[in-house]
């Protein structure tokens, strides 16, 4: 099956781009970046300095499978490309298929998530050095803070507002045991998951974005002994119709801050939302957060503040309450300080100039649910 798929994806993409020109040139026209592939659309891209054009292997693979699981698809077709020699490299962290005009196919990237202008690199599991942070300790006080913000397992920072892996690592352990059920309903390339797996739980995660649920899908393509095979769901955090009453051990979470990233397009996703449209949906989140935990378990939540028109919009503590509102007991804030935020070396100046504060720090609300 996969020679066959291999050999129809190469012939496509050959036709696609016109080799069997006589002068070996593409008349595809550059200002456009996006072409038909047996009556599908596929993306293209069009490097300037290169003068190539290259094809997203996520959407063609898409097409000629018939799957919408293409993440799967990259091992095999690795080590077939490794067979025949051709090189692996990376373009800007979009898996894309090289066409050259004299016929010739080389394989370029790895796989890739959109969101304001950032493109997202996953790893996969072969580059795995450890798996494990060295010299842990669990936190202590009120106070996180972790310059360092690990890279062990499938973990990186390449997508955009993740959070560090010592957060769920931290929560995991302190609120939950071995065999638990640990839900995390805005799954993003899935940190949480991958901890859950680390850490001998069971693991559910959701995620509106099918993007971000195929990176979560390949991120946590890994086996180890005695872990559990998570859960992975395409689905909607403020309905979660398939967990059952009372049945999840730990929520650990991380939604988006209202729209400060946008992660998706007109799918229903939290990050499109303006503030009170946000807090309204996340009503509707902590309700079916508070349905489906366990009496006297908890549910954390990392949440960030925001700026608007140079005054602080308390979006944390709104959150916080949204929680208590549900039914929810406060058990603890933690005060989690940012590092390495990209925009910081771009605002330093501006809030000096316009006088504000940059916003160092989030909120890690730990709830409990009552009995």
């Amino acid at each position: 099956m996969f020679g066959k798929i291999y050999l129809k994806f190469i012939f496509n993409l050959l036709n696609l781009v016109g080799l069997d020109t006589e002068d070996g040139e593409s008349h595809m026209n550059k200002e456009n970046t996006i072409r038909l592939l047996e009556d599908k659309r596929v993306h293209v891209l069009w490097k300037e300095e290169r003068e190539k054009w290259y094809f997203s292997i996520l959407h063609d693979v898409r097409i000629l499978k018939g799957s919408t699981n293409t993440l799967t698809y990259w091992p095999e077709l690795k080590e077939q490309m490794r067979k025949v020699g051709n090189e692996i490299l990376t373009l800007e962290g979009i898996l894309y298929l090289l066409a050259e005009n004299n016929g010739s196919i080389n394989q370029e990237g790895i796989s890739t998530v959109e969101e304001e202008n950032t493109l997202y690199i996953s790893e996969g599991t072969s580059g795995i050095t450890y798996w494990e942070p060295t010299n842990f300790d669990m936190e202590t006080t009120t106070i996180w803070s972790f310059p360092q913000r690990g890279d062990w397992a499938t973990h990186n920072s390449k997508y955009r507002g993740n959070w560090s892996p010592y957060i769920p690592r931290n929560v995991i352990l302190r609120y939950s045991e071995v065999g638990d059920c640990v839900l995390d309903q805005f799954l993003g390339s899935g940190t949480t998951l991958i901890e859950a797996i680390l850490l001998n739980r069971r693991g559910i995660g959701i995620d509106i974005n099918y993007k971000a649920v195929e990176i979560a899908k390949y991120n946590l393509g890994f086996a180890r002994n005695n872990c559990f095979e998570p859960k992975i769901v395409q689905g909607n955090a403020v309905k979660l119709d398939f967990i059952m009453d009372n049945s999840i051990d730990l929520i650990c979470t991380h939604p988006p801050y209202a729209n400060i990233i946008k992660y998706s397009e007109n799918i229903g996703d939290l990050s499109l939302c303006d503030i009170d449209d946000f807090l309204e949906q996340m009503r509707k989140v902590a309700d079916e957060s508070f349905r489906v935990l366990k009496k006297n378990k908890y549910c954390s939540v990392l949440m960030g503040d925001t700026r608007k028109k140079k005054h602080v919009i308390p979006l944390g503590f709104k959150v916080m309450q949204v929680f208590l509102d549900a039914g929810f007991i406060l058990k603890e804030i933690v005060i989690k300080e940012q590092h390495n935020c990209k925009a910081t070396g771009f605002w330093h100046q501006k809030s000096i100039d316009f006088n504000f504060l940059l916003i160092a720090h989030e909120y890690l609300f730990i709830f409990r649910k009552p009995q």
